[in-house]
């Protein structure tokens, strides 16, 4: 079987996009490397993109010079973790709590790993995490 090379795009779908690219530029400290009417992506740590849509505004896909991409949309707190360095993970978490960023919880992994789970503006599971929290990270 052919081998896969990690995830390249996660999407979030959310009520107010201006109010949610200002969260992921503003707090979350990304750089917006496109910007639609019905998405921004950015670049989420140089090796994948963060992809927000204007939720339903995706449903019937799109026709572009190159072909057509298929509708998608989701619904409810869907998850995603960023990456940090096990040194930046306190740093990252005061920041987030200076920002006034809502706070979920906390937890130490019996693998070593640490994670610090907040919500967006549109109550999606964030999460930063440190290595030791799967095989692979």
């Amino acid at each position: 079987m052919p081998q896969l090379q990690g995830i390249l795009e996660s999407a979030l779908y959310v009520d107010d996009k201006p109010r949610s690219v200002a969260f992921f530029r503003d707090v979350m400290g990304l750089t917006i490397v496109r910007d639609e009417e019905r998405l921004t992506a950015f670049d989420a740590g140089g090796r994948s993109i963060l992809l927000i849509f204007a939720r339903k505004a995706s449903l019937d896909g799109e026709d572009t010079p190159g072909g057509h991409i298929p509708g998608h949309d989701g619904a409810g707190p869907l998850h995603m973790a960023f990456k940090v360095a096990a040194g930046d993970y306190d740093a990252w978490r005061d920041h987030l709590r200076r920002a006034g960023v809502a706070e979920l919880s906390e937890v130490t992994w019996p693998t070593g790993g640490k994670s610090y789970y907040f919500s967006d503006p549109d109550g999606h599971v964030l999460e930063i995490a440190t290595p030791g929290l799967w095989p692979s990270y």
